[in-house]
């Protein structure tokens, strides 16, 4: 009779602790995670829409316009008088302005 009751008891538990386990992830999915993945998105087509001309800020704080798009990288020029160009990647674009 003990013994059943045991089985029983313990039985609940691991299923309320999964129960409980699978609430804290998903808690922590809506807290953390998909606001995360929403501004990456949001970042993705900013970048893709930058076209040559559009001025820029990096995430190390340069100010440019760029140049030239490639693939993979941006070509900005960031010294109006100069002409000085310097090629970044495209995830280090920070903001448009």
């Amino acid at each position: 009779m003990i013994l059943a009751v045991t089985e029983q008891t313990v039985g609940r538990s691991v299923g309320t602790e999964m129960l409980i386990m699978l609430f804290l992830f998903l808690g922590m999915w809506f807290i953390l995670i998909a606001p995360q993945r929403k501004k990456q998105k949001k970042h993705e087509a900013m970048v893709n829409a930058l076209k040559p001309g559009d001025k820029i800020l990096t995430t190390a704080g340069i100010f440019g316009e760029i140049k030239a798009i490639q693939a993979d990288r941006f070509e900005i020029k960031v010294d109006g008088h100069t002409n000085t160009t310097i090629e970044i990647h495209r995830s280090f674009i920070s903001t448009k302005l």
